[in-house]
């Protein structure tokens, strides 16, 4: 079979894009298997998404070639193979059902992914990361820690070269650093349906509303607090009946649900970055 490849790019819109890099395809011998374009009228930003089939040139010859392609055009481009899962590392503290839904679908090849290391500052959930064989890094820590424990974070990414981390309710704020380090790599899940209930506990926030539907919010981390560019989004409906207890159970399905398909389609490189808000091709 042939390598398949998946190039991900945006530039300045100008007549004939997409002409442009379906010639550059066919003259490698890339065979077009799904290509999505956008035109933002706003920014003037052209995006754009083709997946792709060629056996003439290597991964290297075909990144080469592209950098000099992609000059002339001002482009920010990325070309991924696609039968290469993206490594991971998950982050979670004491609440483990984002982190048990995304290992299930991982085992289950759901999601192509490639989870290397859980990193938690509590206990919870280190037999969890055995069953699936999956080392766990137990990383306590406090306000006076939090440096340290943020270096050794990084190590571990590093160390495992990951391409995504997935804060799968890990209840701790990153630091400026480390947030400009993962940036556009890190997928945070917020209980809420941002950009209502910033903060802790939004389900009681919502509950002294009286809210009619309660939501969750995928988004890529960012050093300003639960405003990171958005990926996916759900909501649920409640009523007036229903306890703190109630919106919270359902929020933990929506929870699990949302960041679920938001790793999905970031693993499947259908996210493209468009300042502080996102272009998905499903």
């Amino acid at each position: 079979m042939n390598p398949v490849y998946i190039l991900t790019l945006s530039c300045p819109d100008r007549l004939g894009l997409v002409h442009a890099v379906s010639g550059f395809l066919l003259e490698r011998g890339g065979n077009i298997e799904e290509a999505a374009q956008y035109n933002d009228q706003d920014t003037g930003l052209f995006f754009m998404r083709v997946q792709f089939a060629c056996a003439q040139l290597t991964h290297e010859d075909l990144t080469l070639q592209l950098k000099a392609f992609a000059q002339p055009f001002e482009m920010q481009w990325r070309l991924h193979a696609r039968a290469q899962p993206i490594r991971t590392v998950i982050m979670v503290s004491k609440e483990g059902h984002c982190l048990n839904d995304l290992l299930f679908r991982w085992k289950s090849g759901l999601l192509p992914i490639d989870i290397r290391a859980i990193i938690s500052n509590h206990r919870e959930f280190y037999q969890l990361a055995a069953s699936y064989n999956v080392p766990f890094h137990h990383l306590p820590i406090t306000a006076a820690t939090k440096p340290q424990v943020e270096a050794r974070q990084y190590e571990i990414i590093q160390t495992e070269a990951a391409e995504l981390v997935v804060l799968a309710r890990y209840m701790q704020v990153l630091s400026d650093d480390l947030c400009r380090k993962l940036s556009g790599s890190a997928i945070n899940i917020h209980h809420s349906f941002l950009p209502s209930f910033k903060g802790a506990k939004p389900y009681y926030q919502a509950h002294d509303r009286g809210v009619k539907l309660i939501g969750a919010t995928a988004h890529y981390v960012t050093a300003n607090l639960d405003e990171g560019p958005i990926i996916e989004q759900d909501v649920a409906r409640v009523d007036h009946s229903k306890t703190v207890e109630d919106l919270t159970t359902l929020g933990r399905d929506t929870e699990s649900q949302v960041l679920a398909r938001a790793v999905k389609w970031h693993s499947e490189h259908r996210v493209l970055i468009n300042g502080h808000k996102t272009v998905i091709f499903k």
